[in-house]
């Protein structure tokens, strides 16, 4: 039976947004993304059907929507739940769950897992209560459905006036050779990770696959030219570590760098990390974007000594 894509409940409508003409009906909620998605429908990474709303008479009264990488015929990931935050106590949470679970029913195939969820919040939005609120209720939408924190996030950047990290002449650097050696790389700086997605993953795959996968659903993407691609090395020519800068659908970012085990605990780090910075910089990048779980202490102290500010954070949440 073909779903209905209008639903109404106690006079709430609930459906998709028809097209490009309603996104000012869709931005009437604030969040960072809403200038973002025009562009998303024009390059095919938003589609009309994956963004809905739910309605009262003219009143938008709480909103979700879906992104996708270029291409893919899927939802990759949820990355818009809102709530008019005006809406009196419990029934922000009803609403934005009933408007949820419609749309999901809707949008993903029955039975599967849904994709995981994100959220972009101020740095430091637990000592704020309107911020905390607006988080928690989020959150509690969410978790009415099933889904679960799985980690937070610190969103980096810098900037072009922040100085450019200088050579401390201790490592040298060369483009990535080829494909098995970032491979192999990838897969040794594995070991030990504390980033809390690749662990997931290397609980389901092994290191060779997680780093298999990362390459070929990640780093392949990136238009930017491979020769950005950085191996360090000690004077003698070991390598140490890597760091691949690269320019996504958004900003540039610094998309992955490590230091191999038995290199770690030397402080190269801050010298990979001064490269990839480099390249960027030195290419008129307005910002470089970087990203590392707040539990990652090491990675965020070196993103902070290169001069990294941490500008927002991000919420992860998924489903068993």
């Amino acid at each position: 039976m073909e779903r209905a894509l209008t639903v109404l409940q106690h006079e709430l409508i609930m459906r998709p947004i028809t097209g490009h003409e309603e996104l000012d009906l869709f931005c009437r909620l604030p969040y960072v993304l809403n200038r973002e998605l025009a562009d998303d429908l024009a390059n095919d990474r938003r589609r009309p059907e994956w963004l809905w709303v739910a309605l009262r008479g003219d009143r938008l009264l709480a909103r979700v929507a879906w992104w996708s990488r270029s291409g893919d015929d899927a939802p990759f990931i949820l990355d818009v739940v809102d709530i008019d935050d005006t809406i009196p106590g419990p029934d922000r949470v009803e609403i934005g769950s009933r408007l949820l679970r419609t749309a999901m029913a809707a949008v993903l195939p029955s039975g599967a897992r849904p994709p995981r969820y994100s959220r972009f919040t101020p740095p430091h939005w637990r000592e704020d209560t309107a911020a905390r609120r607006a988080v928690g209720d989020r959150m509690a939408v969410l978790e009415r459905l099933g889904a679960r924190l799985f980690v937070e996030r610190l969103r980096l950047e810098w900037r072009p006036e922040t100085p450019v990290p200088k050579h401390s002449g201790r490592l040298t650097f060369r483009p990535v050779r080829t494909t098995e050696e970032i491979l192999s790389m990838m897969t040794s700086v594995l070991d030990g990770t504390l980033d809390a997605h690749s662990r997931d993953e290397l609980s389901r795959m092994s290191a060779r696959e997680a780093a298999d996968s990362q390459y070929r659903n990640e780093l392949t993407r990136y238009g930017t030219p491979r020769e950005w691609w950085q191996v360090a090395t000690l004077p003698e020519g070991e390598p140490v570590g890597f760091v691949i800068p690269a320019r996504n659908d958004y900003n540039p970012v610094i998309a992955y760098i490590g230091v191999l085990p038995q290199h770690r605990g030397n402080g190269y780090i801050d010298d990979i990390l001064a490269e990839g910075t480099r390249i960027l910089a030195g290419e008129g990048a307005p910002r470089i974007r970087a990203a590392t779980d707040l539990g990652n202490i090491p990675m965020a102290n070196a993103f902070r000594r290169a001069g990294y500010d941490n500008f927002e954070r991000e919420i992860n949440m998924t489903w068993s």
